[in-house]
């Protein structure tokens, strides 16, 4: 019992992990017991079991795991974090819980299941469930089924996601379990319930009885729609409100509410696409096209067979439907008519939105395709036009409808009209807006008049259909002049229309409630105004096409407050509508005069026309009065008026009368109802008055009067017509005058601008200069209204009346159209509807651009035209496009109809010639512009592509494409793009230039939407994986569309698209989301009432719209009009103005926009000397703080607000982070314009930035530092120089940033620090940083020690401060610093003070811990290049010291202040940047100019004056113009800097930095990679050879051991060091320069790396190693066959001796041997056998016979056989004559070896000859020799007698005479002269010193033969090894010779490389000098540097004087 009391104490959780199941099960209940006693469900008692909720479930006791799951339901059902264990419980509930026997756990479990998807986890759960049902256990099937049945009975199918489920219900029905297939049934059946047919199609294929027993299940089902049982959690209240409505009887109501609620399903959605393109037969195109029908028939029948999938893959299925359309259209069999017409049916019933891009190609054809008799075939296509338009838009294909209407077939007539009827029905109201409609009864009312029957029937049809739709208050107006015989036919067919979406009596109602027809009664008002509430506003869900009454430009715009308001009125001004408008028969005169004496005094009718123009007078006064007190109702206008027109009439000639008589009609007109017939009678008088000088204004004011009565447009077309039928220019100009004024009191809605547009034409023609002004003014009003497209109608007009035209738009530019004050009261008083009167000018189609007559161009798109755009020859394409341009540019304005050219141009959008894309790109922007609001057709097929082009790489090609894309949007508005699925895949595409131009783009359309199509809900996964894009400007983009996107679809939609993401991101995306809605737009309101009703549609779509967004709706139009400028302006500006219309939409902004036009910063004289003063005085507080108090900030207010705008002002001190970014982008736009502003508050500005350093949010600092970028470029270009003030209060604060983790802020904060040295002196900035070396950040303090190095390395020592001793001290404290980055940036700015300073460093630092001096010695051995005096930049910095703050300072610093730039980018660039590549070129030439100054100085430590002279002469021609080297980029131009560029860069190969090796080798491969620049690289091989072979043992022994490094980073770098080697191992001509040291270390290295484990290991190593193989194969084939057998032999020599070297080492080696013995039989001829045979004895005698045989392995001595047999069997005997080179040969055991071979392969062949002894034969050999002696010396004598091989000739008799030390060479030097003889015994003097001097190579490395060492070979590496410790590099570095640094001597040197450097290290001081010596005979080529054998420095003095006198005669 003692274990139990040991559990029994333990706290409740780790009871529930305890090993024993008792203490287990006790936890579980005590826990259970806590769960249901916490109240609250954010208690953190929860939070302790979030981690053991899982093992609730998964106990492996059955018992227990009972009384856990129970506990687990608890805690789901009540704890607020349960959520977070959704996946691993309900996994753990699907493995462990559902296969257990006991039913109580299955349903513990499935009841978790479900309480998990109540509190919102149902998505999980779901994955879950779905991933059980792929176990093998059946159980689990089964119960993963059921609870998804469950779930889906309980909460529906809203919450449940059926898509998956059905996917998988095929798999499940095949189970070989009776019980899975019993419980698939019954989730079918469930299925079926909430979807009905929907779950049909996916099932189709199941077994036929599986179906048969569904079927009859599915026939028991109730017909009712289900409902939800449960609800999640959010939804709770909706289900407390249910039951409410339950308890209230309420049932039937509450039963509609809720069939909104589950959502209808559609079959489509839940199939599979299948792809069909690939699948379409190889021949299809060429068999359609076949002349024989079969052939054609097979081909169509095999497109039927694939198009009967009922969903395909979306693709280019245009060549398909081209195909098939020309057999609808062309084809003479009817048979393949209709079987193509299928094919296109199931096309577009698989495709659905996606087929409508075709739509428009297709229609035309099967329309015309009516004439058709065969009812098969008009069936076929029936169907397939009816499947068409289901994937287009009325809208779209109205056109080519319409075209067809006109067509005389009567077949064709009748059809089309059905189709028309049958497309009505699919309509709502509001996607068949008037616009539409107008056109369509137009043609069908020609139709019903048509002398075919059918033609009438199916125009009667359509009629009805559409009264059906829209109601008779829309239709009615077309049918004006249609008898009541037909109007009844109409309505007959209206009663029997069904319409698509139910529509049957709402809107019937309506119309009835209108128009009240005799004998019909209203229906209640209530019904009619709640309708038609349903139209101004249709509700989304099953009326999918809703949304498109967007579409269409302008006339819809007035739409849904035009219904509403007809709604509202209709309802109480029932008797007004009646009267709408006064419609009055003409009265004969006798009827008037009856009328007119019943109200006026009679006396006044006598005296009318009495001849005293005083009783006329006194007449007219009696009926003015008598109109004045007469009342509305009883005044009988049309006889009055005729009364006044009666004789005299408007021909009085007192002006008195005239005017009196023109007073009374505009009385009239306004008291009075007056009618048109009325005003007819009047009206041609006034115009005929208007001129008059008297009468004139009464004649305008009675117009003005009329014009009120009987609506502007009329009066005003009826006087316009009145005046230009009469020749009177001044009635004529004053009318116009009249009209212009009119227009602006009225408004400008319903006006006819096509009639007045002829008018003005005349007028402008008119000979009367008055009339033409008149005319001019009048479209300048016009303008206000109609826009810049009024100019169009112009365009031909004569140039100097166009000037005056534009002279007149451009001063109406600007303006905002007046708001009309007349004809408003005048309506509601009369009772008229408002409604109509805003839908009036849609009758007249006021959109501009429509009144255009537009050119059909389809005739100019020929064939040959589309072939030559697809031509291969890009000059045909482009001839192809001109032609294109042309035609547009020639038609100005087209039609829709442009037949194969989208094609042709789509194909132009992805031309490899961008020049082609851009100007497709230009045309496509013409075509936007010609072709107006119809180019929405295109959208699809041409509109989508541009988009792709947005993805282009090149920044020009973007910029066009994106303003194509907005001429296209501005025609078509939104709709049609965010429609479909094509803008949410092209933003799929993971290009990072689509992405962030399309989110930038959407970005500035959206706010100004106000809908959209819900496919914009398609967009956000991919706007969610943008948020987290590598590129951070698509991730700032995506940041900016968020708002916009939350503003259409709403915070819950985007929230639960988040289900989706992974955890981390959701997470990321969720926060993001909660951001943006608290910035998140309110939607553009409609136009307010007043402002809808003058502007109406007549303006175009795009006033309306932008007027949206920029303000709300109650600033009036006239503010609208104003801020489209501004919001048009690109960038920050227009984004600020939209936010301030999201913040404050009540508020009227127009005055604060007028504010906001001033300067932002305000020039106060003095201000800032003041506010320095007041520092300096203690007047205010000094900038001085850790974190910024409140009263800093009070305080820069304060000194702000008198120079600083006060709007902008309020932005930079707001709470807000989002007004900093607005301040800081003004801030940005005005940086140029206001440089003296900006300066003037410099010091503010600067403050000001330093308080957001503190914010915490990063796109704030982002952009406070982008900022800062330009504004020290332009304080640096403009000389301006930072006060210690500006310094003070900034810079600190600034490097408080350099420490930010993210490595862009600290970029870019080392960007601006570097910018501020060219503003402020360094030497002041290094004081600061060196504070910021103190940091406790210690990112900060290794990035301030970097800084400090650059300071350093860009202006030497000087910029030190307090002394360079203090504060290198300080620097070197940090090289013990804990973090390793700061120790190695303290290391690294050491390394380059040594690099300016040299081994003064040491003393400045003073005494260091031993640790960090070996660390720092060890650094600069491996890192520093050679100390490079910079006493050009010192210089120069100076001046700027002395000099105090002043501008001049400035001037002085410009010289070094590029240099700077560049070195200091190029510290920068270790980090790799992409300048990289051009740093190296700068830098290097840099050194160059630094050497030129060098040179004096590195002369002085010299004794010998001579040589300073002799270097002076030299000097000229030894250096290249630098600015030569800055222009050449990479090796481009080959001049004469080409080797010491070469050089420079091979010697970067073998930095210790990976990236600047990386780079100099990419350098090196391209110049290999190229034929014609490869043989640069000629005489550089070795070089570059030892510079990879140090850098391989570099990653060996450093690289590969450095933890912190990469190991991707090695890899890259192997394998750019192999490719480079792979290259030049393929030219042969520079493989073969490799000299035999350097291929030995090479081959050493090689075989190193490929027995290197570690890389084994690596990712890529295997790669690697393989690399390796294949180079080292290349070595060995491509090398000089003699120099790679030596070094393999010298190589094999060396392994063997060494006693680390492991087997597998010399392995390897031999085995290249032995390919090398393979190779033998090809490359015999080109051995060098005498140098061979030397290694083999040198090798033999290093290991003799028994020493090799002492060897483990056999290997070796197989090895030398086998490759001296070889040798033996292709030469022969003749083999012995090739050990010339081995000293004594009687000694050698090679020459015994030799000679068995040769004896015993004679004996093998039988030969008879002579058995010679080994001593015989090497007598013979001995004779051999001799006879051979004299005609070498002679060669030897030879050469040291020409000019050019003398030294090489003394080496070789050199070497003769050691070797034959009898030799006689007396006889060749008896014939020559005295000089020669003693040069000659000179020269082997001299060579016999410096091979002396050199010493021998200890016999140990078996280099016994003492050949002569080449010393170039050893330079390369002693440079390397002098520049790792530092040591004076100078010379050499730079200058190595052009020729090859190779000389190659007759005796090869073969000692290994490495070995020679022990020594010359230990004479450095004396190789110092040589080199001095050299440089003055190195090579006949000006360069100096190199070492060379010295012998001919001291004997060659004649060639030296030859030399000097040259270049003496040269230099003059």
């Amino acid at each position: 019992m003692g274990d139990d009391s040991e559990w029994l104490k333990l706290p409740v959780d780790q009871k529930c992990e305890h090993k024993l199941w008792k203490a287990r099960l006790s936890g579980y209940e005590e826990a259970l017991k806590i769960f249901q006693k916490i109240k609250d469900e954010k208690s953190p008692e929860w939070s302790k079991f979030l981690g053991l909720i899982k093992k609730f479930v998964t106990d492996s006791n059955a018992v227990v795991q009972l009384k856990g799951l129970e506990a687990a339901l608890v805690y789901v059902e009540n704890a607020h974090v349960a959520g977070k264990t959704t996946g691993e419980v309900v996994s753990g509930v699907v493995s462990k819980v559902f296969n257990q026997p006991k039913a109580k756990a299955k349903e513990l479990g499935i009841e978790i299941c479900l309480m998990y998807i109540e509190i919102e986890k149902g998505e999980a759960v779901q994955e879950e469930l779905l991933k059980g049902l792929d176990n093998k256990n059946p159980k689990i099937i089964v119960a993963c089924i059921e609870t998804l049945r469950k779930a889906l009975s309980e909460f529906g199918s809203k919450i449940i996601l059926l898509k998956p489920i059905i996917k998988v219900l095929p798999k499940l029905f095949e189970s070989r379990e009776k019980a899975v297939r019993d419980e698939a049934k019954l989730i079918a059946v469930e299925i079926y319930r909430w979807i009905r047919d929907a779950l049909r199609p996916p099932l189709q294929n199941i077994n036929s009885v599986q179906l048969k027993e569904l079927e009859e299940e599915w026939v028991k089902l109730p017909t009712g729609a289900p409902k939800p049982s449960r609800f999640l959690r959010s939804q709770q209240e909706l289900e407390a409100k249910l039951e409410q409505q339950q308890s209230a009887g309420g049932d039937a109501e509450g039963g509609g509410d809720d069939g909104d609620e589950v959502p209808q399903i559609d079959a489509y959605e839940l199939l599979e696409a299948v792809e069909i393109l690939s699948k379409l037969p190889k021949d299809f195109y060429d068999k359609i096209e076949a002349k024989k029908w079969q052939e054609r028939k097979e081909a169509l029948e095999a497109v039927e067979v694939l198009v009967k999938n009922p969903k395909l893959e979306a693709g280019d299925y245009a060549d398909l439907v081209k195909a098939l359309k020309k057999v609808v259209g062309k084809d003479t069999n009817v048979m393949l008519v209709a079987l193509a017409a299928k094919c296109l049916t199931g096309l577009a019933v698989g495709l659905r939105k996606k087929f409508g891009q075709y739509a428009g190609h297709v229609v035309p054809t099967i329309l015309e395709k009516f004439k058709e008799k065969k009812p098969q075939v008009v069936q076929a296509l029936q169907e397939a036009i009816d499947a068409i338009f289901l994937t287009t838009t009325l809208q779209n294909i109205s056109e080519d409808v319409l075209a067809v209407m006109d067509n005389k077939n009567p077949t064709i007539k009748q059809q089309t009209s059905l189709f028309i009827a049958r497309s009505f029905r699919h309509c709502t109201a509001s996607t068949l807006p008037k616009s539409l409609l107008k056109p369509f009864c137009a043609a069908l009312l020609k139709h019903i008049n048509d002398s075919a029957p059918e033609v009438r029937d199916a125009a009667f049809e359509a009629l009805g259909t559409a009264l059906k739709v829209v109601g008779e208050k829309a239709v009615n107006p077309f049918l004006a002049d249609v008898d009541k015989l037909k109007l009844d036919k109409i309505k007959e067919c209206s009663e029997k229309v069904e319409l698509v979406h139910g529509k049957k009596a709402g809107l019937a109602t309506d119309k009835k409630e209108f128009k009240p027809v005799p004998g019909r009664t209203a229906a209640s008002g209530a019904a009619g105004d709640k309708d038609t509430k349903d139209i101004s506003a249709p509700k989304p869900g099953p009326l999918k096409k809703a949304p498109a009454n967007k579409a269409g430009g302008p006339p819809k715009k007035g739409k849904p407050a035009a219904a509403g308001g007809s709604g509202s009125t209709g309802t109480k001004n029932k008797k007004g509508l009646e009267t709408k408008e006064i419609v009055e028969p003409e009265l004969s005169v006798k009827v008037c005069e009856e009328k007119a004496s019943a109200v006026l005094p009679s006396t006044c009718i006598q005296l009318l026309d009495s001849s005293n123009w005083k009783e006329r007078l006194a007449c007219m006064e009696e009926f003015q009065k008598a109109i004045e007190l007469m009342d509305r109702t009883e005044m009988p206008c049309q006889a009055l008026v005729r009364m006044l027109a009666k004789k005299p009439g408007w021909k009085e000639t007192n002006f008195q009368v005239m005017q009196m008589k023109l007073h009374i009609v505009a009385l009239i007109a306004q008291k009075g109802n007056f009618s048109k017939t009325s005003a007819q009678i009047v009206l041609d008088g006034l115009v005929d008055k208007i001129g008059d000088v008297k009468c004139g204004n009464n004649a305008k004011e009675a117009m003005t009067a009329i014009a009120e009565a009987c609506m502007l447009p009329w009066t005003a077309e009826q006087v316009m017509s009145m005046a230009f039928s009469q020749k009177n220019p001044k009635n004529q100009s004053e009318t116009l005058n009249w009209l212009s004024n009119a227009i602006k009191e009225f408004g400008f809605s319903g006006l006819n601008v096509k009639a007045f547009i002829s008018n003005v034409k005349t007028a402008l023609a008119a000979t009367n200069p008055a009339v033409r002004t008149s005319a001019i003014t009048l479209l300048g009003v016009m303008y206000l209204y109609v826009g810049p497209s009024l100019r169009m109608f112009f365009e031909d007009e004569k140039p100097a009346l166009l000037s005056q035209i534009d002279a007149e738009f451009e001063k109406m530019q600007g303006q905002s159209p007046p708001a009309p004050t007349r004809g408003i009261s005048k309506h509601s008083t009369s009772g008229t509807d408002e409604g109509e009167d805003v839908d009036e000018p849609e009758d007249g189609g006021n959109d501009v651009v429509d009144l255009l007559p537009r050119t059909e161009i389809s005739d100019k798109i020929t064939s040959e035209l589309v072939s030559k755009i697809g031509d291969k020859n890009w000059k045909i394409r482009k001839e192809g496009l001109d032609e294109v341009a042309g035609i547009i540019n020639e038609a100005k304005f087209i039609q829709p109809n442009i037949g194969e050219l989208p094609t042709a141009l789509k194909g132009r959008l992805n031309d490899s010639n961008k020049i082609l894309v851009q100007q497709t790109l230009n045309i496509l922007q013409q075509l936007a512009v010609a072709m107006g609001p119809n180019i929405k057709q295109h959208v699809k097929n041409l509109g989508i592509p541009i988009i792709t082009v947005l993805g282009d790489s090149k920044n020009n090609v973007r910029a066009a494409a994106l303003a194509t894309v907005n001429a296209w949007a501005e025609q078509t508005g939104m709709k049609e793009w965010i429609e479909g699925e094509d803008l949410s895949e092209e933003l799929k595409k993971e290009n990072p230039f689509l992405r962030q131009e399309l989110l930038g783009w959407l970005a500035e359309k959206l706010p100004t939407l106000r809908s959209t199509p819900t496919d914009l809900i398609l967009c956000v996964p991919h706007l969610y994986s943008c948020l987290e894009d590598r590129n951070g400007d698509v991730r700032k983009k995506a940041q900016d569309a968020l708002p916009f996107f939350m503003m259409h679809l709403g915070f819950e939609k985007m929230a639960k698209a988040t289900g989706k993401l992974k955890p981390t991101s959701k997470d990321q995306v969720l926060a993001m989301l909660e951001k943006a809605k608290a910035n998140m737009p309110a939607k553009p309101a409609a136009p307010a009432k007043a402002t809808s009703k003058p502007m109406g549609g007549a303006a175009p779509a795009k006033f309306q719209a932008a007027s949206a967004p920029v303000e709300d709706s109650v600033s009036n139009t006239v503010e609208a009009k104003a801020d489209l400028k501004k919001a048009k302006a690109p960038g920050a500006s227009s984004k600020a103005k939209s936010a301030q219309g999201k913040k404050v939409p009540s508020k009227t902004n127009l005055k604060e926009d007028e504010d906001k036009s001033g300067p932002i910063f305000i020039v106060v004289p003095n201000g800032k000397e003041q506010r320095m003063k007041d520092e300096k005085g203690l007047k205010v507080l000094k900038w001085n703080f850790t974190t910024p108090r409140d009263e800093y900030i009070e305080q820069l207010k304060t000194q702000m607000s008198s120079c600083v705008a006060k709007w902008l002002q309020d932005e930079m001190f707001h709470s807000d982070f989002q007004h900093h970014n607005k301040a800081l982008a003004v801030m940005v736009d005005h940086l140029e314009s206001e440089k003296e502003g900006v300066i003037g508050c410099l010091d503010l500005i600067l403050k000001w930035l330093t308080l957001r350093f503190f914010d915490t949010n990063t796109s704030v600092l982002m952009k406070a530092l982008e900022y800062l970028k330009l504004l020290f470029t332009l304080l640096s270009e403009e000389e301006y120089h930072l006060t210690e003030n500006e310094a003070s209060s900034f810079i600190p604060y600034l490097i408080l940033k350099v420490g930010e983790p993210k490595d862009v802020i600290r970029k870019d904060v080392r960007a601006i620090l570097n910018r501020m040295c060219l503003v402020y002196p360094a030497s002041k900035m290094f004081p600061f940083i060196m504070e910021g070396t103190k940091s406790k950040n210690s990112k900060q303090r290794a990035e301030c020690l970097e800084e400090l190095g650059c300071l350093v390395e860009s202006y030497g020592m000087n910029v030190c401060q307090p002394t360079p001793g203090k504060a290198l001290k300080e620097i070197a404290i940090h090289i013990g610093d804990r973090d390793n980055a700061v120790r190695n940036a303290a290391l690294n700015t050491i390394v380059t003070v040594y690099n300016v300073h040299g081994d003064q460093v040491f003393k400045l630092i003073g005494n260091l811990s031993e640790k960090d001096m070996s660390m720092l010695e060890e650094r600069i051995k491996r890192s520093a290049k050679r100390p490079s005096a910079v006493p050009m930049k010192q210089v120069e910095e100076k001046p700027q010291r002395t000099q105090n703050i002043n501008s001049n300072a400035n001037m002085l610093r410009k010289g070094p202040a590029e240099d700077m730039s560049s070195k200091l980018n190029q510290a920068r660039s270790m980090s790799g940047h992409p300048e990289a590549a051009q740093m190296v070129r700068r830098e290097f030439q840099l050194d160059l100019d630094e050497i030129e100054n060098d040179n004096g100085t590195v002369r002085c430590e010299m004794p010998e004056l001579v040589q300073h002279k002799l270097d002076d002469i030299f000097e000229p021609v030894l250096i290249p113009e630098p600015k030569i080297r800055a222009v050449s980029p990479h090796f481009d131009d080959m001049h004469s800097n080409t080797a010491s560029t070469i050089n420079f860069i091979i010697s970067q190969v073998a930095s210790g930095d990976i990236n600047t090796s990386i780079q100099a080798l990419t350098q090196i491969d391209e110049v290999l990679r190229q034929e014609d620049k490869a043989e640069a690289m000629s005489g550089h091989i070795d070089q570059f050879l030892i510079a990879t072979f140090m850098q391989l043992r570099l990653i060996y022994n450093t690289h590969m051991a450095d933890e912190k490094l990469e190991k991707d980073e090695i890899i890259k770098l192997y394998s750019c060091i192999i490719g480079n080697m792979i290259s030049l191992f393929q030219i042969e001509s520079l493989a073969r320069e490799a000299s035999t040291g350097v291929l030995k270390d090479l081959m050493h290295g090689l075989i190193t790396l490929m027995l290197d484990s570690r890389i084994e290991d690596l990712e890529e190593g295997q790669q690697v190693i393989r690399s390796v193989n294949l180079l080292v194969v290349k070595v060995l084939e491509k090398s000089d066959q003699t120099n790679i057998l030596s070094a393999l032999l010298v190589l094999l020599q060396d392994s063997l001796l060494a006693t680390a070297s492991s087997p597998k080492f010399s392995e390897l080696v031999m085995k290249c041997l032995w390919r090398m013995v393979r190779l033998l039989p090809d490359t015999i001829n080109s051995i060098n056998l005498d140098r061979i045979l030397l290694d083999i004895h040198i090798f033999m005698k290093v290991f003799p016979k028994e020493k090799l045989k002492q060897c483990k392995s056999e290997f070796p001595i197989r090895t030398l056989k086998t490759l001296l047999h070889t040798l033996c069997k292709l030469k022969g005997p003749k083999i012995l004559d090739h050990l010339t080179m081995i000293d004594n040969k009687n000694e050698s055991e090679l020459e015994a070896h030799l000679c068995r071979m040769m004896k015993h392969s004679m004996d093998q062949t039988g030969s008879k000859s002579d058995k010679e002894t080994e001593k015989g034969a090497s007598r013979i050999d001995e004779k051999a020799s001799k006879a051979k002696v004299n005609d070498f010396l002679a060669e030897i004598f030879k050469k040291i007698g020409s000019k050019e091989n003398t030294k090489e000739g003394l080496a070789e008799l050199y070497e003769y005479k050691k070797k034959y030390s009898d030799a006689d060479i007396e006889p060749f030097l008896k014939n020559s002269s005295q000089f020669f003889q003693s040069y000659v015994e000179r020269g082997l003097r001299v060579i016999e010193m410096e091979r002396e001097g050199k010493g021998r190579i200890p016999t140990s490395t078996g280099n016994t033969n003492g050949e002569e060492v080449g010393p170039s070979v050893y330079l390369e590496r002693l440079k390397i090894l002098r520049q790792r410790c530092g040591l004076d590099n100078t010379k050499q570095d730079d200058r190595p010779p052009l020729t090859s640094l190779l000389s190659k001597p007759a005796v090869p040197p073969v000692a290994s490389s490495t070995d020679m450097l022990h020594s010359k290290l230990s004479q450095l001081r004396e190789s110092r000098e040589q080199h001095q010596h050299s440089d003055l005979d190195s090579h006949q080529t000006h360069s100096a540097g190199t070492l060379t054998s010295s012998s001919s420095s001291s004997t060659n003095i004649d060639d030296l004087k030859k030399r000097l006198e040259r270049i003496k005669s040269s230099r003059k």
